[in-house]
């Protein structure tokens, strides 16, 4: 065939509609995502040691969620509001660099155990263990150089529900001072429902304390300067646990009623925030969830009224540590170059109490060898 032979040919082919497929000249077409989402990988950048560590990009429905190997830590959280455009509402960096550096746990797994032990000391069958003491007077997060620290090793995972990664860590015995090899896995899933899930695993070799939990900074008004102080919000909580100057338990469970703290009806983070006897000022405390930790159940939801946002969330711990930003005082710069301030977002930690190794009239929060800690969290986001 010559040339001009080939171009009328081809030219008549498409004049009668039929695609010329297969063509070395043309690209590929991409990929169309089906309908239990897709999920990607890419380097996210390498530790100061050299590590190397990856991003993961989960999307599905109308939700894409980033979360990166390096902490556990879900850097990005992209849902859209009521008229349909998308947003980041998750506070952190745009870089791995900002993770690595000084920050105040954005979106990071923290354990062993999450939240705070009195003095950093327990005792756990007749010996004593110290922490180190990295909040005050008190150890918090897991200490320094906790979960949210580590590189994790990461599994691609396609799961019924949709794009999914499995995250994998063991805390050596003696690590941070805690006691027990402890085998830890917690798998990010994002679902056709527009939900992020969230499940732990954890077994041990010896006794241990054990609190995990997710400590994102959530903003339903997407990258921007506003305070969450309008959001309203509702806790499935009609008890909380009283805290000292210090915000350890008491060991009392107070009712909610005729206090600040009572979200039992939806209002505003600001209405009553002004009530609450702290410096500063702000939620920081550990709701006991109506739920009781038997199964998964509603915990909370908060509304944005300017972009129409919702997030619920579920789980099936006994509690849930609201906390509204206090401690951000404008020395962290994020994305977009927004310095941090106080009530930039809001955190949402499900969790077994505070402090539990040292009030045994808590829910348990020891795991001892041959069992199998088991925990779920479930963040669904919505628009009206």
């Amino acid at each position: 065939m010559n040339g001009n032979t080939r171009s009328a040919w081809r030219a008549a082919l498409v004049a009668a509609g039929i695609c010329l497929c297969g063509l070395a000249s043309r690209p590929a077409p991409a990929a169309a995502a089906d309908s239990s989402g897709s999920l990607t990988k890419m380097q996210f950048g390498k530790t100061a040691d050299g590590t190397p560590v990856d991003l993961y990009v989960l999307k599905n429905g109308q939700v894409t969620v980033k979360v990166t190997n390096y902490g556990g830590i879900i850097t990005e959280i992209d849902t859209p509001d009521r008229n349909g455009k998308p947003g980041d509402i998750a506070l952190g960096f745009e870089n791995l660099e900002g993770y690595l550096g000084k920050h105040p746990f954005f979106g990071a797994t923290v354990g062993r155990v999450a939240n705070r032990i009195a003095k950093g000391t327990f005792t756990l069958n007749g010996r004593e263990y110290k922490l180190a003491v990295n909040n005050g007077p008190n150890a918090l997060h897991g200490g320094l150089k906790g979960f949210d620290k580590q590189v994790w090793k990461a599994e691609e995972v396609r799961s019924a529900e949709g794009p999914s990664v499995k995250m994998s860590y063991r805390s050596v015995d003696g690590e941070e001072g805690y006691p027990g090899n402890l085998d830890v896995t917690v798998q990010f899933t994002v679902t056709a429902d527009n939900e992020l899930k969230i499940d732990y695993t954890a077994t041990t070799d010896k006794a241990t304390p054990i609190n995990l939990s997710n400590h994102s900074y959530f903003n339903l008004a997407g990258k921007t300067t506003q305070s969450i102080l309008d959001h309203e919000v509702m806790l499935a909580a009609d008890k909380y646990t009283p805290v000292d100057d210090t915000l350890i338990p008491t060991g009392e469970i107070a009712e909610v009623a005729g206090t600040p703290l009572d979200f039992r009806k939806p209002k505003p983070i600001g209405q009553d925030i002004k009530g609450i006897k702290a410096d500063p000022v702000g939620y920081d405390h550990n709701f006991v969830l109506n739920g009781g930790g038997k199964t998964l159940a509603l915990a909370a939801r908060v509304y944005d009224p300017k972009t129409g946002r919702i997030l619920e969330m579920s789980t099936t711990q006994p509690g849930v540590q609201f906390y509204t930003g206090n401690f951000l005082d404008g020395s962290v710069v994020g994305k977009d170059g927004i310095a941090y301030r106080q009530y930039a977002g809001f955190c949402l930690e499900s969790q077994h109490y505070p402090d539990s190794i040292h009030h045994p009239n808590f829910p348990s929060a020891v795991l001892e060898p041959g069992q199998t800690f088991r925990e779920t969290t479930v963040f669904k986001f919505s628009a009206k």
